[in-house]
């Protein structure tokens, strides 16, 4: 395959993923598509495929009303909350000082300024959790408020460029939340202490998703695994996040279609990464066990491939071999450079159990953090499909390479 065919061919997956099945936030008919067309195409360049369902959550809301002071407020429901409708005394809290001493029982609580600066993360989420987002959630629930209206800003690390972020996104908090912006949020100070009214529609629908693994080389435990997760939030076309590291990635396996090696490689479109309980990638974490331990190398990609940057690779616990090997190799591949490090993706869970990895990601990784991912803004009219095809014919001869030492 030459350069333009597989450009091409990376492309036509690009553009089928992101703009064909309507959104694939995990447990959406859309999601379901994707992982059906990436069997599809993986299986037919011969690639062994296992898929087990897990149970997840799909979520539909409608608009929200919010009056005080004898004014309408803009607010957002906040993913999987439950719904609410009725009125009572708001108060506000800052702090979590503040949160351990207020009587907030029954009231509608306006959480606002530091308590509200970073959202705060899943009861369920494993991999990164720290106490004072633990604490904040106990001493909600211990409180029993009647709901909570969060004003937040900007939080690029852990909600992308959405504005507000909503500070909560966890189907296993039941205490119903709308977001405002920090902007309202001031302004709705003012009204401390008289009566609100807050309605809205909120609905959690059981539903289920998939991994997509592909396997081939000798049988057991795969030496080499390539992921990209293959979901997108809601109401985005998650180009970059994640479209192109799933369109890369199926190159890849075009390129793999004669593979014949010792190594075996396992191709894991992994499903949940932009999901509150990450499903997908404790799934695959429990089916790999103690074979985690086996592994010689994971290769992540996620949001690479913007056409304003370049394709950007990191290092994480690896062999002097391995990095050797990678930095040669990659060299031949323009315009792939060495960036720093980076924790927001799916290779971070294999560096915390003690796996060796390489990155993808595009140069200006904090930019679209910023700026694009997770918004609507995230289409694949970003998306530079040379820079994919460099990766995946880099990639293609790395494993090439590690094969044959």
């Amino acid at each position: 395959m030459n350069d333009l065919s597989l450009t091409q061919t990376i492309q036509r997956h690009l553009l089928k993923i992101c703009n064909e099945f309507g959104n694939r936030h995990v447990g959406s008919p859309g999601n379901r598509q994707a992982t059906d067309y990436a069997k599809t195409v993986l299986q037919s360049v011969g690639f062994e495929i296992r898929t087990e369902p897990f149970n997840c959550m799909e979520w539909q809301s409608e608009g929200v009303t919010l009056k005080a002071g004898g004014q309408s407020w803009s607010a957002l429901v906040n993913p999987y909350s439950l719904p609410f409708s009725g009125e009572g005394e708001m108060v506000a809290v800052s702090t979590l000082d503040e949160l351990a001493i207020a009587d907030i029982a029954g009231r509608i609580v306006l959480l606002h300024g530091e308590i509200a600066r970073e959202q705060v993360m899943p009861k369920s989420f494993v991999f990164y959790n720290p106490k004072h987002h633990q604490r904040l959630v106990s001493l909600l629930e211990a409180a029993n408020p009647a709901a909570l209206i969060c004003a937040t800003g900007k939080n690029p690390d852990m909600a992308g460029s959405v504005y507000p972020f909503p500070l909560f996104e966890d189907g296993d908090f039941d205490i119903p939340s709308v977001t405002i912006t920090d902007v309202d949020g001031v302004g709705l100070l003012e009204h401390v202490g008289s009566t609100v009214c807050l309605s809205f529609d909120s609905r959690r629908i059981r539903a289920t998703g998939t991994n997509v693994i592909a396997s081939k080389g000798r049988s057991g435990i795969p030496s080499i695994v390539l992921c990209a997760h293959i979901d997108a939030k809601k109401n985005t076309p998650g180009a970059l996040d994640n479209g192109t590291g799933v369109a890369t990635l199926l190159g890849v396996a075009e390129l793999l279609a004669d593979y014949q090696g010792e190594r075996r490689i396992e191709l894991a479109l992994l499903n949940g990464e932009d999901y509150y309980a990450v499903p997908g990638q404790m799934q695959y974490l429990e089916d790999l066990g103690e074979g985690i331990r086996e592994l010689d190398l994971v290769i992540n990609l996620d949001a690479a491939g913007h056409h304003a940057s370049t394709p950007a690779y990191s290092f994480y616990g690896c062999s002097e071999l391995v990095r050797n090997t990678g930095e040669k190799v990659f060299s031949n591949h323009q315009p792939l450079a060495e960036g720093d490090a980076w924790v927001q993706s799916d290779h971070t869970m294999f560096v915390m159990a003690g796996c060796a990895a390489i990155a993808f990601t595009s140069s200006n990784f904090e930019w679209l953090c910023r700026e694009i991912t997770h918004t609507p803004k995230d289409s694949t009219d970003l998306v530079d499909c040379q820079q994919l095809s460099a990766i995946a014919r880099a990639l293609r001869e790395l494993l090439s390479q590690l094969d044959a030492q």
